[in-house]
């Protein structure tokens, strides 16, 4: 039993840091426009949500989905989140695809997170993925404004989603789609 036991665990310690070994000399791929493996896809976002989970502290959502303050969210939303989350214009973000892990797409898939876990998403944002904390720019109220207007998204009063889409057409994306930059080189 006894060597069983110091096989086991000489075993473990040998995996352990060959999985350091790989990570800490560079073995892993940095480049953000490859796609993510099915290691990533079964370890990190779940680990990601056991995470959150474990963190965000359960609250009701104190901001009332109000058109008023379904509007301020989505203006919110509109310009921080749009460029990487996707808008009603552009469900298909311009920035998607050029991070890793690649953000979520909320207009193709709601959020199907309680609000207290996508408000700490917003608060605290997630390390090594492009999602910035947003506590220092915007305000408890306004991130739970945005965290109101992604409960809604797929179910707003007439008034905001047309105010949402005169929005979202307005605002042009500031890095061109790979098409266009082609487009322009060329003439």
């Amino acid at each position: 039993m006894r060597t069983f036991l110091f096989g086991f665990l000489a075993g473990v310690t040998v995996l352990v840091l060959a999985g350091f070994i790989y990570v800490r000399f560079g073995f892993v791929n940095p480049r953000a426009d490859i796609p993510v493996n099915a290691v990533e896809k079964s370890i990190a976002m779940p680990s990601l949500d056991a995470s959150v989970d474990r963190r965000a502290q359960e609250a009701p959502n104190p901001v009332a989905p109000t058109d008023a303050n379904l509007t301020s969210g989505m203006k919110i939303y509109q310009s921080n989140c749009a460029a990487c989350h996707g808008d009603v214009n552009r469900p298909h973000a311009l920035l998607s695809d050029s991070l890793y892990p690649r953000a979520p797409q909320f207009v193709e898939e709601a959020p199907d997170m309680p609000g207290y876990q996508n408000f700490y998403i917003i608060e605290h944002g997630v390390r090594l993925s492009g999602m910035p904390a947003w506590n220092r720019s915007l305000s408890k109220e306004q991130i739970w404004q945005v965290t109101t207007f992604l409960s809604h998204m797929d179910k707003l009063p007439a008034e905001v989603s047309d105010q949402w889409k005169k929005l979202a057409g307005e605002s042009t994306p500031s890095i061109s789609p790979r098409g266009d930059l082609a487009r322009k080189h060329r003439r």
